[in-house]
């Protein structure tokens, strides 16, 4: 049974999901919460399997509260799927760096929403390379002529772990990485999971972020 834990402050939007989640065979909605300050206290009482969290509420926003949740090492099983406009492109880049496992759009087909958060429950990250990587590289764009901020290091990384991150970075699923560097599908998701734990990436999500921001990919490359 996956358990969610449903936050936004609209209340039709907020009870739209939870009808359609708790409408599933394998989907329990276990608590609701309308701001950021009350889904990190609910997901530490309620320790979740998924929190589906708004970007923009009062109090405390989305990108606090997923960065709240996932630092907690008492929910390291809880993952945080973003619900967003998909017009706020800065806001989505920044929950993901704080560790949110991918992002839907309200407008999304009901078995979208559903598929998201399944998804996401079983360790995925939901990301569409395209969508993914062209809202990043937008962000990077932007960032550029911005006040600077520290880049994430790989001086700690081997070059094949380098190469497995740059393949990642692309989209490239753990199978595809083994084929295109002539490894095991094991070995590929050995090195995927040691370059998360080197950068300190809490999903896939935050491998993309990290090998733009380090320069490893470039914008239109």
């Amino acid at each position: 049974m996956t358990r969610v834990l449903v936050v936004d402050d609209q209340a039709l939007i907020r009870t739209a999901v939870r009808d359609l989640l708790d409408a599933q065979q394998g989907i329990e909605v276990v608590g609701e919460a309308t701001d950021g300050e009350e889904a990190v206290a609910l997901a530490a009482a309620l320790r979740p399997d998924v929190v589906v969290c708004d970007i923009r509420m009062p109090r405390m926003d989305g990108i606090e509260a997923t960065e709240r949740i996932c630092a907690d090492p008492a929910l390291g099983e809880t993952r945080v799927l973003i619900l967003t406009t998909f017009e706020e492109d800065d806001y989505v880049v920044a929950a993901l760096r704080a560790g949110a496992s991918g992002f839907i759009g309200k407008g999304a087909e009901p078995d979208e929403i559903v598929h998201a958060v399944l998804t996401v429950d079983e360790g995925g990250a939901l990301l569409s390379p395209v969508a993914t990587r062209a809202m990043i590289e937008k962000y990077v764009r932007r960032a550029a002529t911005a006040a600077p901020r520290d880049a994430p290091s790989l001086a700690m990384l081997t070059e094949r772990e380098r190469e497995v991150l740059a393949l990642v970075a692309r989209g490239r699923s753990n199978d595809e990485v083994a084929a295109s560097l002539f490894i095991s599908p094991h070995t590929a998701k050995t090195h995927v999971k040691n370059t998360m734990l080197k950068l300190g990436a809490h999903d896939r999500a935050q491998l993309v972020i990290a090998a733009y921001e380090s320069g490893l990919l470039v914008p239109g490359e």
